[in-house]
């Protein structure tokens, strides 16, 4: 268990594209928050009936399978990232390129069980790490694609990215 919670990064922690992402998170205790969005993202996506999975809600954008796809891709992307800056890793991380990641996937082959038992098993591995972090650890920095970024801000970014994907979920594809 962490020894304090983790703060909230502050802005110079992250580039400012994610701010999008860190500002959707509410005050509190990002591993509390983490975990009961694993419970709530698990409850819709198992509610949704098997047919529900292909659907698209516009030509050219993501099926719900992929959206859900995606969400776990690019949290083990930004759990590997802190696990690397958290340790001292001094190489720059690359980045990624999240349509070419879904379109490479063929998470449309899956069952939307699987994909959200995927999801469960990555956001419990992500919780399982940022508990490891004592305060130290959590402030440290480094560079993916480029910019610099905190252990901290990718926790909060990882909570804020399933926030965003989870509000286009219900807007776009369930309303």
């Amino acid at each position: 268990m962490t020894a304090s919670p983790i703060e909230r990064p502050q802005t110079g922690e992250f580039l400012a594209y994610y701010g999008r992402y860190v500002d959707l998170v509410p005050d509190g205790d990002l591993l509390e928050i983490l975990a009961e969005q694993n419970r709530r993202t698990l409850d819709l996506v198992r509610s949704l009936g098997e047919a529900k999975g292909a659907f698209r809600y516009a030509p050219g954008k993501w099926s719900v399978k992929e959206l859900i796809g995606h969400l776990t891709d690019a949290e083990r992307i930004f759990s590997d990232r802190a696990l690397r800056f958290a340790r001292n890793d001094p190489n720059d991380q690359p980045g990624f390129e999240e349509n070419d990641y879904v379109k490479s996937a063929g998470f449309d082959r899956a069952s939307l069980a699987d994909l959200a038992s995927g999801f469960e098993t990555v956001r419990q591995s992500t919780l399982a790490l940022l508990k490891s972090l004592d305060g130290p650890s959590a402030k440290r920095r480094g560079k993916a694609n480029g910019a610099e970024i905190s252990v901290r801000a990718l926790g909060y970014v990882i909570a804020g990215h399933e926030l965003h994907h989870m509000n286009v979920l219900k807007e776009r594809y369930l309303s």
